[in-house]
């Protein structure tokens, strides 16, 4: 049976690395029980030999010595668990090395089909005609927004007309001023805060045309 994983038919790599991960933990086990039981056997020897070292020297001496041979065959096996522990583990490396390059080889196939219609002078060109097409956008939404026939108003000339009309109202006011009676009633005598008023809403008005 173990040939024909081997030497028969052909195998999955990704299940053949799994049937050797399976078949070495499972020497692993054997391994390990085959360990327990040395090392109980070594401590029953122990135990022999002590109970026989003053009564017995004989037996207390063939004790220890089936005691050393069994360790010397305990320190073979720990060899040989270690080197299937570091064939476990390089299995395991190579099989998660395998499943990674095949993820990442899928990944490359998927992006090739992605791109299969795309090229990075396609893309810059696509964009140019992006932002052409958004700066159109843009100009109609102003077209849009300003209603037609309606012209630019000249801020300059706007403040120069409001100088003119304000200058034109303190003229009036002196020449009013000019033919009032000397003796006027005392509801007169308040005008010329009504006209500081006036005047003080002028600036602010010119003052915020100006902004």
């Amino acid at each position: 049976m173990f040939s024909m994983n081997w030497f028969g038919a052909r195998k999955d790599p990704k299940q053949s690395a799994r049937d050797a991960i399976v078949g070495l933990r499972q020497q692993l086990q054997m391994i390990e029980k085959k360990e327990e039981y040395l090392q109980k056997k070594i401590d029953e020897e122990l135990k022999k030999a002590k109970a026989n070292a003053v009564t017995n020297k004989p037996v207390a001496t063939a004790a220890l010595k089936r005691k050393k041979v069994t360790e010397q065959e305990l320190d073979r096996l720990a060899g040989t668990r270690l080197q299937l522990e570091m064939q476990v583990n390089t299995l395991e490396s190579a099989n998660l090395n395998a499943e990674t390059m095949a993820a990442m080889t899928r990944a490359a196939d998927a992006l090739k089909v992605i791109h299969k219609n795309m090229s990075v002078n396609q893309v810059d060109v696509l964009m140019n005609d992006v932002n052409e097409q958004r700066e159109v956008a843009d100009e109609i939404a102003e077209m849009i927004s300003n209603p037609v026939g309606m012209t630019q108003v000249d801020d300059d000339e706007l403040l120069q007309e409001l100088n003119d009309l304000e200058q034109e109202q303190l003229d009036e006011r002196l020449r009013g001023a000019e033919h009032v009676p000397l003796h006027q009633p005392v509801t007169a005598a308040r005008e010329p805060v009504h006209e500081v008023d006036e005047e003080e809403e002028l600036r602010q008005l010119q003052a915020s045309m100006a902004m």
